[in-house]
């Protein structure tokens, strides 16, 4: 067991022949190796960015603890003053977020018993809780680390699960099973890696950096919802698309912005809609997604 403990220790350090012991002259001069504990021993970490030594523990590690701004001082989820308005509006904006993941639910439900349209209906609702649970926390001022991050959880089980499980019942039949499950899967794993990048990333007022998850979210919904006469593998590839776009690097302008643009762009999609609402969606969404690589273009030079 000893012999085992030593060769343990001996392969987490990063340069070959540092022991341990060695570590004690120098640990003070170190100013750009990152230091972490094992048992009592300390052992660099070749990393990059500012040193941190991380405490020793010979317990399951723990996260971090979140800023003390974000926190009353009773670790209350709610930071400010505890009053009963504050806590109402409190479980008002989160019944919101309960409102999503419970339609999301029932439209994996509904999905299962082969009713995929009325699902996507369920899915339409969800985007619409989705968006009037942050209004209700930014017009009640009652924003949260909390809220955020359940926010985040929901639109991960709406959008990121129950949106492909629509289209997945949606798609039966009429393209190959495999081909529909990579694809419903690409959506999935796509959406979950949009949503961790925008809970870590520095937030931009005028851009998104790839598409939003409820956007491609409501796409779905829709496109199930309407029906669009498209073949079934032309729609697998559409799929496809729309979940690359998440991943994205590209700059996509918020939707509350594009309300800003000249009023005859506006009414465009309005009189389309009258003559031809499928086709006029299908050109709304292209002209979306292709947006974000022109505006990256058009920065590049």
């Amino acid at each position: 067991m000893r012999r085992g403990g030593s060769l343990a220790r001996q392969a987490l350090l990063v340069r070959v022949g540092r022991r341990p012991g060695d570590l004690t002259g120098r640990a003070a001069t170190a100013t750009r190796a990152e230091v972490i504990h094992v048992g009592t021993d300390l052992v660099p970490f070749a990393g990059r960015g500012h040193s941190t030594v991380a405490p020793a523990s010979h317990g399951p590690a723990t996260m971090a603890q979140p800023p003390a701004a974000d926190l009353t001082a009773d670790g209350a989820l709610l930071p400010g003053e505890q009053t009963v308005r504050r806590r109402v509006s409190f479980a008002l904006v989160n019944a919101c977020t309960l409102a999503s993941i419970g339609l999301g639910l029932l439209a994996i439900f509904l999905s299962m018993n082969g009713e995929p349209r009325i699902a996507a209906a369920c899915l339409v609702a969800c985007v619409a809780f989705d968006g009037l649970d942050g209004a209700l926390a930014r017009r009640l001022g009652v924003s949260s680390p909390f809220g955020a991050q359940m926010d985040s959880m929901a639109d991960m089980c709406s959008f990121g699960l129950a949106a492909p499980v629509v289209v997945y019942a949606s798609l039966a039949g009429t393209v190959p099973t495999a081909a529909a499950v990579i694809a419903c899967g690409l959506v999935a794993g796509c959406a979950a890696i949009r949503l961790a990048r925008f809970n870590v990333s520095p937030k931009d007022g005028k851009f998104f950096s790839g598409v939003p998850t409820t956007w491609v979210a409501a796409v779905l919904a829709v496109t199930v919802l309407i029906g669009l006469p498209i073949p079934g593998p032309a729609l697998l590839g559409g799929v496809a698309l729309l979940a690359f776009a998440m991943v994205s690097s590209f700059p996509y302008v918020k939707l509350a912005r594009l309300f800003r643009l000249p009023p005859w762009v506006l009414v465009l999609p309005v009189v389309g809609a009258l003559v031809d609402p499928r086709v006029t969606f299908i050109l709304a969404v292209a002209a979306y997604l292709f947006s974000g690589p022109v505006l990256w273009l058009r920065a590049k030079r």
